[in-house]
């Protein structure tokens, strides 16, 4: 006869034998990846290294952020981030430095950061204030575009600025279809940033036109962030995908 505490024990019984692989599941999970893409460009830049995140098994999701103030990026990336159950691996390329200092400071999700090439601002610290400590000659390239106050880069000059390393074709198509950013985002202020509470990665790409290869090694270095160096332009998740997807795996492991 099944009795009311056999049947009790009996379904807790089940219930444990169903519930201790799904946590078990859960807790061999590997994290998300959320991929914020910088200045000019957007989530399709990520599109070689995407595949290898998702090879790799993990759940990876592009941000598309208007670049229209560095706060609207922040707000945006934030909400796509809370959006994310479980660890996350927070990646940026260039400008989306300064995002994802600003959007995943205090996210209890963030396992860790990955800076590809990117700014990383500290509190009060704009972009523009790092660009002027480590020069670039890119900056004299930028030219009006779309809305007052929006710039891209003379499409003329892009390939040899951005792209040096990419074959000619594909870096004229990344040229031509640059999306405008506001000029205001280079110069709004740093929050607290997020490196100085979760660790942090960074890829230095050593042929960089864009962002001064020295001024990468001084934020990597002052992030404390676990560095590796690609012999690469400013686009080095498009020319290296698997030297940047490998860093982005070992900061989720």
């Amino acid at each position: 006869m099944l009795t009311r505490s056999t049947f009790l024990r009996s379904t807790s019984a089940t219930a444990a034998a169903v519930a201790l692989p799904q946590i078990a599941a859960a807790q061999h999970a590997k994290p998300n990846v959320l991929l914020v893409h910088g200045a000019l460009s957007d989530a399709s830049a990520w599109e070689r290294v995407i595949p290898l995140l998702q090879a790799a098994g993990h759940h990876v999701v592009g941000v598309q952020n208007p670049l229209t103030s560095l706060a609207a990026d922040i707000a945006n990336t934030k909400l796509q981030l809370a959006q994310l159950t479980g660890p996350t691996v927070v990646v940026a390329h260039s400008y989306g430095g300064s995002v994802i200092s600003g959007a995943a400071r205090d996210a209890a999700n963030v396992r860790s950061l990955v800076f590809v090439t990117a700014i990383a601002p500290d509190e009060g610290e704009s972009a523009n204030d790092l660009f002027k400590k480590y020069p670039s000659a890119v900056f004299n390239d930028f030219v009006p575009s779309g809305p007052q106050g929006f710039v891209i880069c003379n499409p003329a000059k892009f390939p040899a600025d951005f792209a040096a390393d990419i074959p000619p074709l594909e870096a004229a198509v990344l040229a031509a279809t640059q999306k405008p950013t506001a000029g205001a985002a280079f110069a709004a202020k740093s929050g607290p940033p997020a490196w100085k509470q979760v660790p942090s990665f960074y890829a230095v790409s050593t042929q960089d036109h864009a962002i001064n290869p020295e001024l990468q090694r001084f934020l990597a270095l002052r992030a404390q962030a676990t560095t590796v160096e690609v012999s690469a332009s400013h686009f080095s998740l498009i020319s290296h995908p698997q030297e940047i997807a490998a860093l982005i795996l070992r900061a989720s492991a």
